[in-house]
């Protein structure tokens, strides 16, 4: 399913416009702007986060990664990403209608000396089999106007876009041998995918298996329950010496009360936290985070500064407890869930994410997204709701979240 941002809401899309010019002027002053960032050491704008490694053998990255969806993505707003020392940018062949990528593009042609110094992600869908990833690949480099990507994705893989066989892929010669001849050209650096699909933590297993998955971005919960299908897939992940990248994270936090006490005491806002939450395991390399506008790339980047070492428990617990209490339309690695994935083919993760980026983001595409997925796939007539919300550990309200998506998307 092709996911093109068009109608990221107008209020941040505004914001973000009104402040480019000031941002850009004054960008290093950004670094500290906020009162959660009071803290945080004066520094160049053009000194990068921190970084991390990439699983066992992969590069050094900045630990928060920006991505390429937001309706205010414009060469201008990347300086500002730079400025505050991102150095990690995600894109894909369907963002913003095809766009994304070209005004990367724009931004690598504006400055090339900075190409070598990012690390660059981008997207396909190859529905025909990996195969296609060999002929897909030039069309990528061709709009973001580079000679290599750092790492290229098979995009939201999952058996509903691609077929039941798909689960084999990340163990499956025919996609070893494509991930070879990507890298021996010099085009791919890193092969991987991306997957939100509720059948992640069998194709982690996958990806450990075969070998030769070298990064897979995955949505990511930093409160998901230790010692389940999901907790052990990310062990065989990493002990495989794969680079994890966090997506999604930050979409239980709509609601969620600005600042709590115990944080004020760290400097953090609950937003913050839940990005230190996720740096708190140490499997995972970087955060991949949709920013908005310039407040959030200015909170999110402290948060980076910010991270010494891993939140004691009682933090998680408390930020657990707050985004539980809150409007969640996304559950990202429960085992309830997980296992009503494997036996339905009900599109509940798909619905909940249309949803969310409709009352979010105020995607609009949202609506063929929807409408896209076969009937029968939407038909939860015959299905109990009320008890997957139930197991459910986050108790994702998926009853009234189909009845939203039915009301927003008929």
């Amino acid at each position: 399913m092709k996911e093109n941002q068009t109608g990221t809401s107008r209020r941040h899309f505004l914001k973000s416009s009104l402040t480019l010019p000031v941002a850009l002027a004054a960008a290093p002053s950004l670094l500290a702007s906020t009162a959660s960032a009071a803290d945080a050491p004066a520094t160049a704008p053009s000194e990068a986060l921190p970084r991390r490694q990439l699983g066992k053998s992969g590069p050094h990255v900045t630990m928060l990664s920006m991505g390429g969806m937001m309706a205010a993505l414009s060469p201008d707003y990347l300086d500002i990403a730079w400025s505050m020392g991102i150095r990690y940018f995600d894109t894909a062949d369907c963002y913003l209608h095809g766009q994304s990528e070209k005004i990367v593009g724009q931004w690598l042609a504006k400055y090339p000396e900075r190409r070598k110094e990012i690390f660059l992600v981008s997207k396909d869908h190859p529905h025909q089999g990996p195969e296609q990833l060999l002929k897909m690949v030039d069309t990528r480099l061709a709009a973001l106007g580079t000679t290599y990507l750092d790492a290229f994705y098979i995009h939201g893989i999952g058996p509903r876009e691609y077929g039941e066989d798909s689960l084999n892929w990340p163990k499956s010669d025919t996609y070893k041998k494509v991930a070879a001849e990507l890298k021996s050209s010099g085009k791919v650096k890193m092969v991987g995918f991306s997957c939100h699909d509720g059948r992640l933590p069998d194709y982690l297993n996958a990806a450990a298996e075969g070998g030769f998955i070298d990064i897979i971005m995955l949505a990511f919960n930093p409160f998901y329950p230790k010692g389940g299908p999901l907790d052990l897939a990310l062990d065989n992940a990493h002990k495989a010496g794969i680079g994890l990248v966090a997506m999604k994270t930050m979409r239980s936090t709509k609601d969620v009360p600005k600042r709590l006490p115990e944080l004020d005491k760290l400097g953090l806002t609950t937003h913050q936290g839940v990005l230190q939450a996720a740096w708190s395991d140490p499997r995972i390399s970087a955060v991949c985070n949709m920013i908005d506008n310039v407040d959030q790339m200015s909170t999110s980047t402290a948060a980076a500064r910010l991270y010494k070492e891993p939140l004691k428990t009682a933090h998680l617990e408390l930020l657990k407890e707050t985004i539980m209490a809150g409007r969640r339309t996304m559950c990202t690695g429960c085992p309830a869930c997980e296992a009503f994935a494997a036996q339905t083919g009900f599109a509940f993760h798909d619905i909940a994410r249309f949803v969310t980026y409709y009352e979010q983001d105020g995607n609009q595409d949202a609506r063929n997204y929807y409408q896209a997925l076969p009937a029968a796939v939407r038909d939860s007539s015959q299905l109990d709701l009320a008890a997957l919300r139930d197991a459910c550990h986050f108790k994702t309200d998926y009853p009234e979240i189909v009845r939203r998506a039915e009301r927003y998307f008929a």
